[in-house]
This record gives C-alpha cells, sequence and structure tokens, in this order.
C-alpha cells in the first residue's frame, strides 16, 4: 500500500467513525511527513468521499454516516486551509489571476467544488468561491463586481442541466467564459460541449490545466436563447414535461393504486417515498429531453435499479412507473420513446452489484 493508500485508510476510519478529531491529526501528520497539500487533497480526501459515497449505495453505511462523513471531511479541507493560512502560506507562488468557482443553483453537491478551488488557491490563483446552490442572478451580479479570468462551474445532478445551460449562457453575456466540470456534465464532457461551455475539465488538475493555458473571453455582441443551442427543444417537450409535473406525478400514483392493489395499502412513509421516486424520474426524463440524450435517463434508471436490489426492494416498481408516465406521455414522441428506452434497459439490465460492493469496509 502506497503512502496516500495508507493515509486514505486512516482517513476513511476516522470519517466513519465521526472521529473529527483523529481525521484532523490524520491530514496534519501526513503533511508533517512531508505529502503536499495537493496529494492530499486529490490523493486521499477526494478518494475518501468517493468512497463515502459508494459505500452508502451499496448499503454498508447509512444516510447519516454518509453526511457525518461528509461534514468532517468538508472540516478537514476547512482545517488544511487554516493550517496553510497559519505558516504565512510561504510556499505559495504569486497570483496568477481571479476566477470564480460556484455550484449551479439547486447544486446541493459543494464538496467537488471544494476541492478545486483549494488546488487552484494552491496553484496561486485568486479564488471566490461561492459555495452550493449559488443562483444565476447573484452569480453574474458578483461577476460584475470581480471580473475574473473565468468560472468554473460545477454540478453532480443531471437535473440541474437546464440551469446550468442559463448560468453559462449569462456569464458568457457579461464576457465571463465558463469553465464546466462535474459528474452533471457526462464523464466525457458532452454536456459541457452541448451546452455550449467555453471548456470542461474532468479534475482539479485538469482545471489547472485549463486555466494555464489560457481562455478566451466570449463575444457579447449577439443574444443567445436555449434554442439555438439545443434546436430540439422547439418541440415543447421538455416544457410541458416541467409544466406538468405535479400532474403528472399525481396522476401515476393514482394509475398505480388503481393497476396495482398492493399499491393502495402502502403506509403514508410508502406513499410518500413512492410520490419522491415519481418525481425523481420525471425530472430525469425532463433533463435527458433537455439535451437529447437518451443515455442520461438509462443510466439514471439502471443506477436507481441498483440502489433498489441492495435495499431489497423490488426493481419492477420501477418498470410500473414508466409504464403508467408512458401512458400520460403517449402524445410526447420523445419523451415516449425516451420511456421505452428506459423500460428496455431495466429490462437488459442484470443489475450488476454496486461498485465496491463485496469489499471490507
Amino acid at each position: 500500500m502506497n503512502a496516500s493508500a495508507a493515509v486514505a485508510e486512516q482517513l476513511w476510519q476516522a470519517v466513519t467513525a465521526g472521529d473529527e478529531r483523529t481525521a484532523a491529526l490524520t491530514v496534519r501528520q501526513a503533511l508533517q511527513d512531508g505529502m503536499d497539500e495537493e496529494t492530499l487533497l486529490l490523493e486521499v480526501v477526494a478518494p475518501v468521499q468517493t468512497r463515502v459515497g459508494t459505500e452508502w449505495a451499496a448499503d454498508r453505511i447509512t444516510v447519516a454516516q454518509e453526511h457525518a462523513a461528509t461534514a468532517i471531511n468538508e472540516r478537514v479541507v476547512a482545517y488544511m486551509a487554516h493550517l496553510r493560512h497559519q505558516e504565512g502560506e510561504t510556499h505559495r507562488t504569486a497570483v496568477r489571476g481571479r476566477v470564480t468557482v460556484s455550484c449551479v443553483d439547486g447544486e446541493w453537491h459543494a464538496f467537488p467544488a471544494r476541492i478545486v478551488a483549494e488546488v487552484l488557491s494552491l496553484r496561486g490563483w485568486r479564488v471566490d468561491f461561492l459555495g452550493a446552490q449559488t443562483p444565476t442572478l447573484h452569480l453574474v451580479a458578483h461577476l460584475h463586481r470581480s471580473n475574473p479570468e473565468a468560472v468554473l462551474l460545477s454540478g453532480s445532478l443531471p437535473v440541474r442541466l437546464p440551469t446550468a445551460h442559463a448560468a453559462i449562457t449569462a456569464c458568457q453575456a457579461v464576457g465571463v467564459p465558463v469553465l464546466a466540470g462535474g459528474r452533471a456534465f457526462g464523464p466525457d464532457g458532452r454536456y459541457a460541449r452541448s451546452l455550449r461551455a467555453d471548456r470542461w475539465a474532468a479534475d482539479a488538475r485538469g482545471a489547472v490545466a485549463v486555466l494555464e493555458d489560457g481562455m478566451t473571453r466570449p463575444d457579447t455582441s449577439a443574444s443567445r436563447h436555449a434554442v439555438d443551442d439545443l434546436p430540439h427543444l422547439t418541440d415543447q417537450e421538455y416544457t410541458m414535461v416541467v409544466q406538468s409535473r405535479p400532474q403528472l406525478v399525481k396522476q401515476a400514483l393514482i394509475d398505480l393504486e388503481s393497476r396495482f392493489p398492493a399499491v393502495r395499502g402502502y403506509s403514508d412513509d410508502q406513499r410518500e417515498r413512492t410520490v419522491e421516486d415519481l418525481a425523481h424520474v420525471v425530472d430525469f426524463l425532463a433533463a435527458a429531453l433537455y439535451v437529447d440524450d437518451a443515455d442520461l435517463f438509462t443510466d439514471f434508471l439502471t443506477w436507481t435499479a441498483h440502489i433498489l436490489q441492495v435495499r431489497n426492494v423490488p426493481t419492477d416498481s420501477l418498470t410500473a412507473g414508466l409504464d403508467v408516465l408512458g401512458g400520460r406521455l403517449y402524445d410526447f414522441p420523445r419523451a415516449s420513446r425516451l420511456i421505452r428506452q428506459g423500460v428496455a434497459a431495466l429490462a437488459a439490465n442484470s443489475v450488476p452489484p454496486v461498485p465496491g460492493s463485496g469489499a471490507a469496509v
């Protein structure tokens, strides 16, 4: 086991035990032993946070443990930054420029963006980190005041892609280029390109490379609308699905009760969970309609099936939900096609184990 992996295991044991003191001591000892901060952030803290998500998905840690571990990891990163400031930052290079790091409005997963912000700071950039769920209006107001060289826009949830598109367009309209990153934009950045972000980076070091290469200020002379980038939106299917979301979810539950008598006997908690699940399906369907990509929808469905399987919940409920939604959306060709593809993906998917299952915790 190399040094990074050994420290990562120590940190994992601390965060899953809810032991913040030991977590902080672990990173401090690693620094004293000569590990540099960037390595500690990217090869220790970030992998531990990824493991937190994997272990939750595999149902080997609880939601409460996942939240506690994430909170400790966040404080560990802050602790490292405080240590750096206390030591006078003598190792820092000259400031290279100013950038803004922000999450898409509605995006609560701020940890990946925080890691990027810290790495950029270590590389000599002046970073304005705006955190989670930054409304686009306030993001643009900040850009007017700070005039950064770029906005690094982070998103983890694909359902926020329409909001991300609006943010990208708004930032470019005031002359600030956008570097997109995060799982929401696809593993290869496909959605960043379709939403016409200026650049995309897969990780923090990739973001550093893009900024060091330089980003060109966008042309602000012409206004741009969503349909200019995504002509398929002219069919209005995305808009109609979003606007009818409450009715779709309500009617889908009624249809499920009618077709499956067992649903009528659900407890209040089970009904609430069913409504939440249906709402998530509609949200991901809408996002797939927005970018016109079936993979976005089918990947969500198969991932959800994996989550249900490890929790011993029948995955047939997903197919049933798709069937009733398909009945409500029969007049929408693209939505109907996506639902059929979703049903086929669930039928063809053998529901493999969640990554990491079977490994010792």
